[in-house]
């Protein structure tokens, strides 16, 4: 998946709507400067959570936000609520790479066995988006840091992954657009490292970090994999 647009805005209107849902509750909460004191709160917990990989969630933030504000009580049902309402913003905003589906056809079609395993803040998020462009046929599980609480590369979520397929790291191998999180913390525990770099960011990166192999469109994931095979 790609973002279709600049995430700040998005995040804007996201923020918005959560204040929205909650301020119709009449909470005691100043309304007016409640997006403002929403983005400073999960801006923090983005850093954080680059520092010590551990993930603490939206959910939690958000609990943790109110719990600052005097609202002790709010029951979890409307933070779920508040917390779609600036889903809808977010996920709208997601797009399916063209190549996508047909590379996880072919991948299927020749035995492979898939699995996700993403960073991200909310995992009924993750889950919402799977249904939405259709993946969950050709994945056998998936796997989140909000599930899972570790973000990659800290090891437990590939150790997860591969507990799921009751194989050993140098039978597996990861494919992600993030030389830090995908290729660092897959190579950590012997996997075999694909970075696709058709979208992935390179600023600040250690020079010294290599993936085994290097792709820039999924299309080529299937051929690749058919030469690893007959090596």
């Amino acid at each position: 998946m790609y973002p279709l647009q600049p995430w700040g805005p998005i995040f804007q209107r996201g923020y918005q709507a959560i204040a929205d849902v909650l301020c119709a509750q009449g909470l005691p909460l100043d309304c007016k400067e409640l997006p403002q004191v929403i983005q400073s709160q999960i801006n923090s917990y983005f850093v954080r959570r680059r520092q010590d990989l551990i993930e603490t969630t939206y959910l939690v933030i958000l609990h943790q936000l109110l719990v600052e504000k005097g609202c002790s009580h709010v029951e979890l049902s409307l933070l779920r609520r508040a917390l779609d309402a600036f889903f809808v913003h977010t996920q709208a905003n997601w797009a399916l790479e063209e190549d996508a589906l047909p590379t996880l056809e072919a991948l299927k079609a020749e035995g492979y066995r898939l699995g996700i395993a993403s960073n991200a803040g909310d995992h009924q998020d993750v889950l919402q988006l799977v249904r939405r462009f259709g993946l969950e046929p050709w994945f056998d599980f998936v796997l989140t840091s909000a599930a899972c609480r570790y973000r990659k590369p800290h090891p437990h979520i590939f150790e997860l992954a591969l507990q799921r397929w009751n194989l050993p790291a140098h039978q597996a191998a990861m494919v992600g657009d993030s030389l830090e999180a995908d290729i660092r913390g897959a190579q950590r525990l012997g996997f075999f490292t694909i970075w696709i770099d058709r979208r992935a960011h390179t600023d600040n990166i250690d020079p010294t970090l290599r993936p085994h192999a290097e792709i820039h469109t999924l299309a080529e994931l299937p051929a690749l994999l058919a030469r690893l095979q007959e090596s």
